[in-house]
Parts: structure tokens; C-alpha cells; sequence
């Protein structure tokens, strides 16, 4: 195979200067006060010219950030950044303004109990147009057991989450560029706090971009936005007008701020509780998210399906997803396994190479290889790629290297557990998921129909029993992030001495108070081609039809999205 050849990104934003950032940090904390005490109309027509501002700019931002990636902004893969980019942050707004006009207490489309009396609310579909959009899919929020399904505390009190005005750093991430609006969105309009957003060095070509679609949020002094690496980053996080914090990001940057950037003085200060910024402070911290294949009766198709989804997990956005697949678990007993696994590896080494653009994949790549000599390469190595690799027969024990680091590239650790039932299996599968894979970020079930029915009862306490924040069921859970409604984030109880996958949610576009989960399900066999596989046909336009879908809504543009769907 021949050296892809990438195309240069544009250079990135330069830092912005300390006077600089004081300056943005002293005229958003002026504007803290007056942001909560901003009324349900004010909002919504700020969000309603944000709405419009993402339009205008979103071929830029995909222009800017196919660069990054290393594809050209006409490419089919730049589907990829329509929907990861402005069209995602667009639903984020519409379904604000939506959540505001019921007052912060928009309805779910049903609310149901468990006999242990858990609240589960499902939150897709909401109605008839996400009916025909999101065919066959469902998702439910669980809410924290022996907590009300209560929403919109912050409109109920007339408070930020923290008090009557705040200030919220959000560090953005630079993987997905929908990330930083979303978590801004999130920070300003649910937990009722302006932010000062810090844009990752990655892709801070988008900024500006993100300057002019939120500026009625920085005219007005709610927000802003600004540039630099780990040293601007320690500057605002240690800020005295700065408040809270949020980042997306690595665990290691979270001990950094809390901790201290040195280990050996993070690990003192960690054993005996004594932070050095102990400010409210949550986060999204990445997983290493494994997808769990309960054993079934498949046919050809089905095994051809699979694989392309599981692959797929693997590859999109060149693996550098907090929830991409990282460890695919199968029943030893089970029949097919061998043939499975030969058509995951097909489908691998199927998908294009992909520039390795973010930071440090090389390395990291290089950990796993030199730590499991046996792994393989499913695509030639060439300049600026990280080759899909699979690591066959990864021991399922806790402290295992591949269990317990994130790789955050193309490589996909296999573990085979000691069952052949798919009841033994789902007993086996979630205790390895909860107690030897780092994270609680993300994790997936694959699973045929005739099992969940034959099974139903194990299936569902397999569901009760993961201790993930998000859940796919037959689905990749980045459609969980991209829906919006759902919650993202790691499940709740980890603490700052171990903070894992992090603390708090972001995205809740119904705002509910106590989540504890999302749920989201899907068909076994997907019809037509998911947006997330690799080889979907129609991509970009897709993409684009999306994003018209969420700034413009009506029959026409629902017709739009319906044909670009079904022609991928």
C-alpha cells in the first residue's frame, strides 16, 4: 500500500496573551450574576442566533477541520466532521431552546419504573419526526436510584449549580470538534454558569469559526473564548475569579490541575486528600471501552454485519474517540467466535488508513506493540498512519496492560471469556467490564433478537448491573453523544483520588437532575448503513442534509436527511 498523502492543516490559533486572558476571565465573572438572572425569552433568542451562526459557519469549520484530519473538506470521509461538528452542536441548540420553552422541564416521551423502583425516562424518540429520523432506536436515561426524575433545578431555584453566579473554565477537546461548543452549551444553559472556553491546541483552527457562530454569547459578556496549551490552561485554572472547572480530555490532565503536575508529589497529596485546586470540578476522562458479543445462532449476514460495526468502532475518526472500541469480548465456547473474529480483521484491514493526527499516537501505538509482541497489523505501516492492529488473546485479568490504558488509536485488544451460553456469558462479561476494564465511560452489547427474548430477564439485569454511563445495545455509542438527549458522561461515585472517566454529565438536553445512565438500543442488523460505519457511501451529504435538518426543520428537509440516509 502506498503513503497516504495527507493534505496540510491550516496553522494553528496563536496563545493568547495573560493580559489578554485576565481580561476575557474579569469581563465574563461581571456578567456571572447577570447570566442567571437572564430570563427563558432572553435565552432563547440568544440560542436562536447561535442556531443560525453554526449555519453560516459550518463549512468552514468542516473545511478547517478535514484538514486536521487529513482528508479534503469535498472528500466523502468529511461527512464525518458535518455530523460531528456543526450539525451535532446544532441539535444541542435546538433542543435547548425546546428544553427552555418548558421551562427546563421538557416532557419525556415516557416515564417508567422498575420493580426496584428505579425512574428510567426515554428521551429518544421524541416524537413523531425522531420516529422516522431514528427508525428501530430507542434511549433511556436511568436516573440515580432513590432519586426523583426531576428536571430543570436550576430555573426551579433561580441559581447556577454552584451558588447565585459562577464562573466555569471549560478546557475543550480537540478529538471532536463538537465537544467544546457542547460542553459550553451544557455549562451555560443547564448548570446556569458562564464560561471562558479554552480551545485545545488541536483543533483551535476552529475557533474562530466558534467566535463568530457564538457571538450574541460574547457580545453580552457570557462568554469567551481563548487560545493555548497546558500553560494558559494552569493560568485560568488557578484563576481567583474562575469558579468551576470542566475538561474533556485525559485523567492525567485532571490529577495535573487537582494534583499537581509532578507524580510523586500528586501521589502524596492524593494519599493523604490535600489538592492543591480544589475547585467543583467535572470531567470527561475516556474509557477503555469494551464491546461485549453475547453468543447467538448467526447467520452469514449477520456475522458480515457485526464485524463491519465492530471495525467501524475501531476507525472512526482514526480511533481517537473516548468511546472507541478497544476490547472485543467473546464467548471461547462459542462456535462462531474463530470465524467472527477472521471477519473483524477482514473489515479492518478493508478500512483506509487514516492519518494519526492527534498527539502522541505513535507512541502510545509503540507501548502496545512493544508490550504484546503477538499483536497484529492489519494494513502496512506508512508515514503518518497507525495501522488498524488487533491483539489476539489478551488475558482477562485486572492490571492487564491492554485493560488498564487507553490507547487512543487504531488498536483493538480480543479476550475470550470462559463461557459458552449467553447467560454464562452475560454473568462473565459484566463482571470483566465493571472490575478489569478501565473507565465507565462507554461500553456495547452485541446481541441478536431471538436472545433478548429467550433471555430476557438475564439480558436485562446484564443492562442494571454495567456500571457505565453510556450503554449501546447493537449500536455504537457515539449515536448516544450525538442525540443529545441522552446524558455523556462517566457513571456517578468516582472520586477525585481515582477519578477514572471522570465526574458529572454533559449534553442531558432534558435536564434532568439525577442521571445515572443512558440506555441506547438498536436493531441487531441496522438498516440502511449507519453514519458511523466505514464504508458508508453517502457521507457528506448526509451529513450536510443533518445539519439542514437541525437549523431548518420541515417536511423538506426531513426528506433530504430520509434520501441521504438510504443511499449510504
Amino acid at each position: 500500500m502506498t503513503s497516504p498523502n495527507f493534505p496540510e492543516a491550516a496553522t494553528s490559533v496563536p496563545a493568547t496573551p495573560i493580559a489578554q486572558l485576565d481580561a476575557a476571565v474579569d469581563k465574563v465573572s461581571a456578567a456571572k450574576q447577570r447570566w442567571v438572572q437572564t430570563g427563558i425569552p432572553q435565552r432563547s433568542a440568544l440560542l436562536r442566533e447561535c442556531l443560525s451562526g453554526v449555519a453560516q459557519v459550518a463549512p468552514e469549520w468542516v473545511r478547517a477541520m478535514s484538514a486536521i484530519k487529513g482528508f479534503s473538506h469535498e472528500d466523502n470521509l468529511a461527512g464525518e466532521e458535518w455530523l460531528a461538528g456543526p450539525a451535532t452542536t446544532a441539535r444541542n441548540i435546538r433542543l435547548l431552546i425546546q428544553a427552555l420553552s418548558a421551562n427546563g422541564q421538557p416532557k419525556p416521551s415516557a416515564l417508567t419504573q422498575r420493580p426496584s423502583g428505579q425512574y428510567v425516562a426515554r428521551v429518544l424518540p421524541l416524537d413523531t419526526t425522531e420516529k422516522l429520523v431514528f427508525a428501530g432506536f430507542s434511549c433511556d436515561v436511568w436516573i440515580e436510584p432513590g432519586k426523583p426524575p426531576s428536571q430543570g433545578k436550576i430555573y426551579r431555584e433561580g441559581e447556577s449549580k454552584n451558588g447565585p453566579g459562577a464562573v466555569s473554565l471549560v478546557l475543550g477537546a480537540g478529538n471532536v470538534s463538537s465537544i467544546p461548543p457542547m460542553d459550553l452549551l451544557y455549562k451555560l444553559f443547564v448548570e446556569n454558569e458562564v464560561v471562558v472556553l479554552k480551545m485545545n491546541p488541536v483543533n483551535a483552527v476552529v475557533g474562530p469559526c466558534l467566535e463568530r457562530a457564538f457571538k450574541p454569547l460574547i457580545d453580552a459578556g457570557f462568554l469567551a473564548i481563548v487560545y493555548g496549551g497546558a500553560e494558559v490552561g494552569s493560568h485560568l485554572a488557578n484563576h481567583p475569579k474562575v469558579d468551576t472547572l470542566h475538561v474533556t480530555g485525559s485523567d492525567r490532565t485532571y490529577d495535573a490541575i487537582v494534583w499537581g503536575p509532578d507524580r510523586a508529589e500528586a501521589a502524596r497529596r492524593k494519599a493523604e486528600n490535600k489538592p492543591i485546586n480544589s475547585r467543583p470540578f467535572t470531567a470527561e476522562l475516556g474509557c477503555v471501552t469494551p464491546v461485549m458479543v453475547v453468543p447467538g445462532d448467526w447467520n452469514e449476514g449477520d456475522l458480515d454485519f457485526q464485524a463491519r460495526q465492530v471495525a467501524s468502532m475501531v476507525t472512526q475518526n482514526a480511533s481517537f474517540n473516548c468511546n472507541a472500541a478497544k476490547v472485543l469480548v467473546t464467548a471461547r465456547g462459542w462456535n462462531l467466535r474463530e470465524k467472527f473474529l477472521e471477519r473483524v480483521q477482514k473489515a479492518l484491514a478493508s478500512a483506509a488508513p487514516r492519518k494519526a493526527y492527534y498527539p502522541g499516537a505513535t507512541e502510545r501505538y509503540r507501548g502496545f506493540v512493544e508490550h504484546y509482541p503477538n499483536a497484529k497489523p492489519l494494513v502496512a505501516a506508512s508515514a503518518g498512519v497507525v495501522p488498524w492492529t488487533v491483539i489476539p488473546d489478551v488475558p482477562a485479568k485486572r492490571g492487564e496492560y491492554a485493560l488498564t490504558n487507553e490507547a487512543f488509536c487504531g488498536v483493538l485488544a480480543q479476550v475470550a471469556l470462559d463461557a459458552s451460553t449467553p447467560v454464562d456469558f452475560l454473568n462473565a462479561a459484566v463482571s470483566f467490564a465493571n472490575d478489569d476494564c478501565w473507565g465507565t465511560l462507554s461500553c456495547v452489547l452485541i446481541i441478536d433478537e431471538a436472545s433478548q427474548k429467550q433471555y430476557a430477564q438475564d439480558f436485562d439485569r446484564a443492562i442494571e448491573q454495567l456500571r457505565y454511563g453510556g450503554i449501546g445495545i447493537n449500536a455504537f455509542t457515539g449515536m448516544s453523544y450525538a442525540a443529545v438527549t441522552p446524558t455523556w458522561g462517566a457513571f456517578p461515585g468516582h472520586l477525585p483520588t481515582d477519578i477514572q472517566s471522570g465526574a458529572g454529565v454533559v449534553h442531558n438536553a432534558l435536564m434532568f437532575d439525577y442521571p445515572q445512565k443512558s440506555v441506547l438500543r438498536a436493531p441487531f442488523r441496522i438498516r440502511p448503513t449507519p453514519a458511523w460505519f466505514y464504508d458508508h457511501k453517502n457521507l457528506k451529504a448526509l451529513g450536510q442534509a443533518l445539519l439542514k435538518a437541525e437549523t431548518s426543520p420541515g417536511l423538506g428537509a426531513l426528506f433530504g436527511l430520509a434520501i441521504n440516509g438510504m443511499r449510504g
